[in-house]
């Protein structure tokens, strides 16, 4: 039996919904166009709390932990195994982390709806950046997953490295204090999806790359903006 794929497109919104977007759209120009007037607007601001990226970025080649989803032989015990965002003020770590989250479902152990529930958890408690649709892509859809479940599919996943995408460091050197309104970083995740279902538990992997903008504000721990619809390098 093959694995099934599981993209879907999102679904228009109200008002508040086509802010969200906009919003991201303003970090993907940030990402994807060396304009530090374009990321002095989208965070522009008074605020001059220390900024972690200089930390992170200062030393881009040392090694860093894997961050994993370990295979489970069998179903977990149901909505209880998803993982919560780590408690970290580090963009790098929390992209990590959270790309395995995205990366990774079990059919077996938990319902669509609580997979989804699960994730936006994840997501900033600021309305105004958090773009929950960009998540909800990368879910199957409810009739997808039905079928995914009646062969047992899971998928775990690691993530072996990330960094922030060269333009966006560009832009953050040309204008250090750009970010301090809104805190939100790019941040590229690389790292494997494995993927099992019954008749076939070693499954297949492959290799996967997200792009995440990631909210850290100083005075309090990180979560996560959205994800990005194209991959910056």
């Amino acid at each position: 039996m093959q694995k099934c794929s599981f993209t879907r497109e999102g679904v228009s919104g109200g008002a508040s919904r086509v802010r969200r977007r906009a919003l991201l759209g303003l970090v993907v120009l940030v990402v994807l166009v060396v304009m530090a007037g374009a990321l002095a607007y989208f965070t522009r601001g008074t605020r001059t709390a220390p900024n972690p990226a200089p930390r992170a970025a200062s030393s881009p080649t040392a090694p860093a932990p894997t961050v994993s989803a370990a295979a489970s032989s069998g179903p977990k015990d149901g909505a209880a195994s998803l993982p919560g965002p780590p408690s970290t003020h580090d963009p790098i770590a929390y992209s990590k982390a959270a790309a395995v989250a995205l990366w990774s479902y079990d059919t077996r152990s938990y319902s669509q709806p609580e997979l989804v529930a699960s994730l936006h958890r994840w997501l900033t408690a600021e309305g105004s950046y958090a773009d929950a649709d960009s998540v909800d892509r990368l879910v199957p859809s409810p009739l997808l997953w039905g079928r995914m479940a009646d062969s047992g599919q899971f998928a775990t996943a690691t993530a072996e490295e990330a960094h922030f995408p060269d333009t966006f460091t560009r832009a953050l050197q040309a204008d250090p204090g750009a970010i301090k309104q809104a805190y939100i970083y790019a941040v590229t995740v690389t790292g494997k999806q494995s993927i099992s279902w019954n008749g076939a538990p070693q499954g297949g992997a492959e290799d996967r790359s997200s792009t995440l903008a990631v909210q850290c504000r100083p005075d309090r721990p990180c979560a996560l903006v959205g994800v990005l619809p194209t991959v910056s390098p």
